[in-house]
């Protein structure tokens, strides 16, 4: 071929794949209307000071009048000022300015949005303005809270990503999520129990959601003597038994609802809290992909059940740090509404021993183990380790892709194409663009508060903080996790860590019956809105492009033939044989294991709700659907491969 064709060659590629991408229609983006829904009523004072107003400020007199404003208390407001009695939002204008940044993507527009603990403004429609700036740092004396004393302020993440284009893949406008549930539905008062219940139960033993023990724990320290969990796995199956959603008619519900809905069959000890994909429900709770290695350069020395992941001639350990049992954060209302202030009290959580000895480590034994994963996971991690894994195992690639006969009719193996390299560096490459489109998802279309900020509302309701009616639409969902006995529990926990922490006894809220949701993290959830997921979407795309290559109904089995189905001993030093498997573990079912515990890790956080991983999930695989659509127009090969899908079918590429 010539330098002249080749060149022209190259181009259509490159044209023919942005013909591929442009013919995908952008689809319609529609959240669920709550932005403009709820109102507030509000007494305007008889003076208007415009704090940005330069030199002498003026005042314009006016007679106090009764004003009606949007409310936004379905939507995420985290790091805008919100009132430290009531902690809801300070001033709806600096929501709009919130928004208009996002929309604009514009720098100018960020900046100048109200961002940290503010005066209440004398206004009729001013934004607020900051007690802390750049150029003014925080005192001692700024932020309500023990654990927040001297915090710097956060800052939010990337709300301009989805407004991006990229030169690979589905563009991010181009997928889409159904409105997320509202605050008068069953389905988001059965995915709050469901969160509130997780934070109960983060240090039960993994093995609880195998077998419905429930009564099994990590050996108890420190403040489990003293915060012993209320409740066990059986326990919660019980109480979500009792919400309607559980037991809700299918033909009552929307196309989209009965997409993701989950009926009272899923709530016995070996299904609650999992995924929904085929193969979540088999086996233990944790993927194996979390859990074994891939041996050593000496197989004889270091087997799959000594957890090293092998990465060349050096090597990571699957076991994480262990975090301090039985310790949750952001109980107190002070603490609380520091953090929606945007309080950086990142890092702040304690863990057992030195760092450095071996007992500071183990295999992920309870859900706060998971949690501490996803919380400083580098988001494709995962994901790149199962696929060294597979690699190291010799799974078998997808039966329609080349190179798979002996070497001697093949004459090449694959490497730069259809071989490791190739899915490796796939597997990482399609993380960024995930993240852009459920960027545009979370920011520009749906803005859904975070549990936490739920949780909130939902105490200032119980604790009769009534501002003018503004809380009255979380009268059904109250209602509900009271009905269920769930709220006394989280009070009764909440209770415990206030009396048992010096920097929660010392607020003056820690005293009375608080119904916050207790965070496996000092500072919450990120900067940015609930719905979608990140670490979600990105799990959608990762394991669709695994999934892709490897044949995945291949069964997990060692190079001796014997089964791949470990968890952890009691106390995480060592991984086990389950015992009693019947149904084989397969690439597909732990490849959607992996992903469902990545993003419903999250939920064990108390940063997400379930639907943010479903609908997250499902947007992951489109782009990398995509992705792998307009890549195969790069080869001469023909090949097919065949990729399961979240919702059993699957689709040829």
């Amino acid at each position: 071929m010539s330098i002249q064709s080749r060149r022209q060659g190259s181009r259509d590629v490159r044209e023919n794949a942005a013909d591929l991408a442009a013919a995908r229609p952008h689809p319609r983006h529609r959240n669920n209307g709550e932005e403009q829904r709820y109102r507030r009523y509000v007494v305007v004072e008889d003076t208007c000071v415009d704090p940005r107003a330069k030199g002498k400020k003026k005042k314009e007199r006016k007679a106090p009048e009764c004003k009606i404003e949007l409310s936004y208390i379905a939507n995420f407001t985290k790091g805008l000022p919100h009132d430290t009695k009531t902690g809801l939002l300070l001033n709806p204008p600096d929501y709009r300015q919130f928004v208009r940044g996002i929309q604009s993507g514009d720098t100018a527009d960020f900046e100048a949005t109200p961002l940290g603990p503010a005066v209440a403004p004398k206004t009729c429609g001013c934004l607020s303005v900051s007690d802390i700036t750049c150029e003014s740092p925080p005192t001692c004396d700024t932020w309500e809270s023990c654990i927040a004393e001297c915090a710097e302020v956060r800052a939010w993440e990337s709300q301009a990503a989805g407004l991006l284009f990229d030169l690979e893949g589905p563009d991010a406008q181009s997928v889409t999520m159904p409105p997320a549930p509202t605050l008068d539905s069953a389905e988001l008062a059965a995915e709050m129990a469901e969160v509130y219940l997780m934070a109960l139960l983060r240090d039960t033993h993994f093995s609880n959601y195998r077998d419905g023990k429930g009564k099994t724990q990590v050996a108890p320290k420190g403040m489990c003597e003293k915060c012993p969990p209320k409740i066990d796995v059986n326990d919660a199956c019980e109480i979500l038994q009792k919400l309607h959603w559980f037991n809700q008619d299918c033909c009552d519900l929307s196309d989209e609802e009965r997409a993701r809905h989950r009926d009272i069959a899923s709530l016995t000890p070996d299904r609650i809290f999992r995924g929904i994909a085929p193969g979540d429900e088999v086996g233990p709770y944790l993927s194996q992909f979390l859990l074994i290695g891939n041996g050593g350069l000496d197989m004889g020395k270091v087997g799959l059940s000594d957890g090293y992941v092998n990465y060349g001639a050096i090597r990571i350990d699957q076991r994480v740090r262990i975090a301090a049992p039985c310790r949750d954060f952001m109980t107190t209302f002070e603490s609380w509404v520091d953090v929606q202030n945007g309080a950086k009290v990142n890092g702040k959580e304690t863990y057992e021993g030195d760092g450095k000895s071996p007992d500071s480590f183990r295999f992920m034994t309870t859900p706060r183990d998971l949690a501490t994963y996803v919380h400083y996971d580098a988001l494709y991690e995962a994901y790149l380790n199962a696929c060294l894994i597979l690699l190291s195992l010799g799974a078998p690639l997808d039966p329609g892709l080349p190179f798979l006969a002996p070497d001697v009719h093949d004459k090449q193996q694959g490497f730069a194409s259809f071989g490791g390299p190739h899915i490796l560096t796939l597997v990482t490459e399609v993380a960024t663009r995930a993240l852009k489109a459920v960027r545009y998802q979370k920011f520009n279309i749906h803005r859904r508060l975070r549990p936490e900020a739920l949780a909130g509302l939902i105490d200032r309701y119980k604790s009769g903080i009534e501002v003018n009616g503004e809380l009255a639409p979380l009268e059904p969902i109250v209602t509900a996790l009271d009905a269920c006995g769930l709220l006394e529990l989280v009070a009764q926990h909440n209770a415990c860590q206030n009396k048992c922490n010096d920097d929660c006894k010392k607020d003056a809220s820690a005293k009375g019956k608080r119904y916050l949701l207790p965070m496996a993290f000092p500072e919450g959830s990120p900067m940015h809105p609930s719905y979608g997921a990140g670490h979600a979407t990105v799990a959608g795309a990762c394991v669709t492009i695994l999934k892709a290559f490897f044949d995945h109904g291949w069964h997990l089995r060692s190079k001796s033939c014997k089964p791949i189905v470990y968890e952890p001993d009691m106390h995480g030093q060592k991984l086990v044989p389950v015992p009693g498997m019947v149904d084989p573990l397969t690439v597909e079912g732990e490849l959607n294991k992996l992903g469902a515990n990545i993003a419903i890790g999250r939920d064990w956080a108390g940063v997400h709700y379930f639907t943010d991983y479903i609908e997250s999930f499902r947007i992951g695989e489109q782009i990398a659907l995509g992705l792998l659509e307009e890549q195969r127009l790069c080869y001469g090969e023909n090949f097919t491969m065949t990729v399961p899908l979240i919702d059993g079918s699957a689709i040829q590429i």
